[in-house]
């Protein structure tokens, strides 16, 4: 159900946000997609029926949340291209960064994100 008055607003506005930060994230190489869907889904559950309705029937990010809603699914075409994609952009900042304390910051972020990706389940069970 969505929330009243301001507190909606904010709601569409993170919305919205996390649309465009998804929407980057599918040309940007290490910026996470899947993570902004989901917030922008949840965000426009409490704010907006009709934008979660389009998330819901999006071309690209529909199959995301309809397997994310079917168990917290994500399919291993989606973890490769997240793996690929992190990997292109730790690449990146090893010929292009000279600061080692931030490739590590990075790197290890990108770890934990890759674990957290390639630990959900691909089917549903049974």
């Amino acid at each position: 159900m969505p929330d009243t008055g301001r507190l909606r607003w904010l709601w569409l506005l993170l919305a919205y946000l996390s649309i465009g930060m998804a929407a980057l994230g599918v040309v940007v190489p290490g910026l996470p997609t899947t993570e902004f869907v989901l917030l922008a889904a949840w965000a426009a559950s409490r704010s907006s029926p009709r934008l979660s309705a389009w998330l819901e029937n999006h071309r690209l990010f529909g199959q995301l949340l309809r397997d994310w809603r079917n168990g917290g699914l994500i399919a291993r075409r989606t973890k490769w291209v997240s793996a690929l994609g992190m990997s292109a952009a730790l690449g990146i900042m090893l010929l292009t960064v000279d600061h080692l304390p931030s490739i590590l910051f990075a790197a290890i972020g990108m770890g934990i994100g890759a674990a957290w990706i390639w630990s959900r389940p691909e089917r549903p069970k049974g």
